[in-house]
């Protein structure tokens, strides 16, 4: 079978393709493999953004508990002044968990929360509240560094490139910044803890896939 531009525009729409197409208009099996190389690039962040993720709402929730007193933390945000409106995320994920039948519970509600519930969490209106407690899920953080602002700029970056990745778009016009995001990502997971990037090397083929990708951009 012949996987030409018309093969590509049919099956991923002339809108979703014509940046690659116009890039390289004189060589559409050039188009094709950049397109491909967004889907490889899109793929190796996989290990570093879910570690992240899954070590940030843990370390985060941990910091919860001790702030609220109690494993069901997320209970206080309703009568809190100030974090009433965090509620609407543990609706949500109540309901969520209910619909699949299962069972509530703190580690149920927390794996369930979206990685926009955590990074708001380090949104300006909470710093006054929640920052002094929370700073704490950051322990290697440089003290020169570890400010509300710093790690919510980090956090709201991977929460863009993962809403780009999550909904198929280019993040492969610049291999250089996809480099840096990647390098951020295992910044703030060593300043969770030390020892997360070094286990997250032994499943990233991250930096393969990328010196594979300029060679074929050449």
């Amino acid at each position: 079978m012949e996987y030409d531009k018309d093969f590509f525009e049919k099956i991923f729409s002339t809108a979703r393709t014509r940046k690659y197409f116009a890039l390289y208009p004189h060589d559409e099996s050039k188009a094709i493999i950049h397109y491909e190389c967004n889907i490889k690039l899109s793929e190796s962040f996989y290990p570093s953004m879910s570690i992240l993720e899954v070590a940030l709402r843990n370390a985060l929730a941990r910091e919860l508990e001790t702030y609220a007193g109690r494993v069901d933390w997320y209970s206080i945000f309703a009568t809190t002044p100030g974090l009433a409106d965090l509620n609407k995320y543990i609706t949500q994920a109540r309901k969520m968990i209910v619909t699949r039948g299962e069972v509530e519970n703190p580690g149920k509600i927390t794996a369930e929360l979206t990685l926009g519930f955590w990074t708001s969490l380090l949104n300006r209106n909470y710093e006054r509240i929640l920052w002094k407690d929370l700073r704490r899920a950051f322990p290697f953080m440089p003290k020169k560094l570890r400010q509300r602002k710093v790690i919510a700029a980090y956090l709201n970056r991977f929460r863009h490139l993962r809403n780009r990745i999550d909904h198929n778009e280019p993040i492969c016009w610049n291999v250089k910044r996809a480099e840096e995001l990647h390098e951020d990502l295992l910044q703030v997971m060593a300043w969770i803890n030390k020892g997360i990037p070094l286990w997250e090397s032994r499943l990233d083929d991250f930096d393969k896939v990328c010196s594979d990708i300029k060679k074929k951009l050449l």
